[in-house]
């Protein structure tokens, strides 16, 4: 038996991003009513992207084993239906090969379809990844076990003719499918992250006046002082003993090349400038003290301190800044896989830096204090996984 059309279903999720991840998958007949196929599996340590990417695949499989000649796919995923429709390119390293592989997949269809559906109306494929990820829990000593895959072959007889004479293309897809399934090689440590990370080195600027009489120092452009100079100096004949450091990387402001510069100088490679880096825009507050601007404008100060979504008066608020820092992110990891790279900037982008690395809420922005020509170090891996090695520290100096 064969089918003209099916739907395909599928979701994919990680219990911590990365973290235990699964994913489900359910091919539906054209009218939305009888389930042909079902496919879930726990797939070890990923990224939620990595999980919806890989039902996508385990679904146009069954598709394509129950001989199926049009798909509609439907998915909750915005960037997975947005990608594979060829909306929005695919950035991320660690998901290139696996849209290709849904793509040779897809190919084999006549027609293929890809279409965006809230979560609510996606829970059959949800609740098959939750139990996927429920399995893995259970298995001993972190080792991923598969969970049960059926297909309702077993429950109708009739659908076993599927299985006769497939296209040479189907048993591909299989293989590929199969090959994906395979336990991923992890580094080192807790987190079975995969692969090499892009280390970046995060350095703080080295001290101004402003920073010395405490003020708000964004967009401004003060030098560095004799001792911030000397932080400078300190931190790259620090930087320069590491060795293996491919890359400097600065924001455009005078302080932050400054010590970027000093760096540069010790390492032998030259400073690259990243508008993404630079500090958040305090707007009218530049220069006053903390009263001075509680002073200033007291209730949009105290609402500034907690809400990110706040901003200065004329200036920039830290979501703002989170979405400068991330996409600055994605291009130092495009540009630098797999190498170290010094990154000097400012407080707050070198605390949204950690924070994306941690996965982290923006009461971090609030909690973590970094001195001036403090090193912190975040590793980002290409399957989407991150870790924080070191936070805040001044020991060179």
């Amino acid at each position: 038996m064969s089918f003209p059309e099916v739907i395909v279903e599928a979701d994919g999720g990680s219990r911590g991003n990365p973290g235990p991840a699964g994913y489900g998958a359910v091919v539906y007949d054209a009218d939305h009513v009888r389930v042909l196929a079902e496919r879930r599996e726990f797939l070890g340590i990923a990224t939620n992207n990595v999980a919806e990417y890989r039902g996508l695949i385990a679904g146009l499989a069954a598709a394509a084993e129950l001989g199926a000649e049009s798909v509609v796919v439907r998915m909750d995923s915005k960037l997975v239906v947005e990608q594979m429709s060829g909306r929005w390119k695919i950035k991320h390293a660690a998901l290139i090969p696996l849209a290709d592989q849904a793509r040779r997949i897809a190919a084999g269809f006549a027609r293929v379809s890809y279409r965006w559906i809230p979560r609510a109306q996606n829970s059959h494929a949800d609740r098959l990844a939750n139990e996927a990820m429920d399995a893995g829990a259970d298995v001993d000593e972190g080792r991923a076990e598969v969970a049960s895959t059926r297909s309702v072959e077993a429950a109708d007889p009739a659908l076993a003719d599927t299985e006769r004479d497939l296209p040479s293309w189907i048993d591909e897809a299989r293989e590929a499918n199969a090959e994906q399934s395979k336990p991923a090689q992890h580094g080192p440590g807790w987190t079975r992250a995969t692969g090499r990370p892009t280390r970046l080195l995060l350095l703080r600027h080295g001290q101004t006046e402003l920073s010395v009489q405490r003020r708000y120092s964004g967009r401004g452009n003060p030098p560095l002082t004799a001792l911030g100079r000397e932080q400078a100096a300190r931190a790259a004949k620090m930087l320069a003993a590491k060795g293996g450091i491919a890359a400097v990387v600065s924001s455009p402001l005078g302080r932050a090349r400054e010590t970027a510069e000093a760096a540069a100088a010790a390492l032998g490679v030259p400073v690259e400038i990243h508008d993404g880096l630079i500090e958040t825009d305090f707007g009218a507050w530049e220069g006053l003290t903390f009263a001075e601007a509680a002073q200033r404008d007291p209730d949009l100060h105290a609402r500034w301190i907690g809400d990110p979504t706040v901003a200065a008066p004329g200036g920039e608020n830290f979501e703002e800044v989170r979405a400068r820092v991330d996409a600055a992110l994605r291009d130092l990891l495009e540009r630098y896989p797999g190498a170290n790279v010094v990154v000097v900037s400012h407080v707050t982008p070198i605390k949204t830096l950690l924070r994306l690395a941690l996965d982290a809420g923006p009461s971090l922005l609030y909690r973590l204090h970094l001195d001036l020509a403090s090193l912190s170090i975040a590793e980002f891996y290409l399957d989407g996984g991150s870790s924080v090695r070191l936070v805040n520290d001044t020991s060179y100096l």
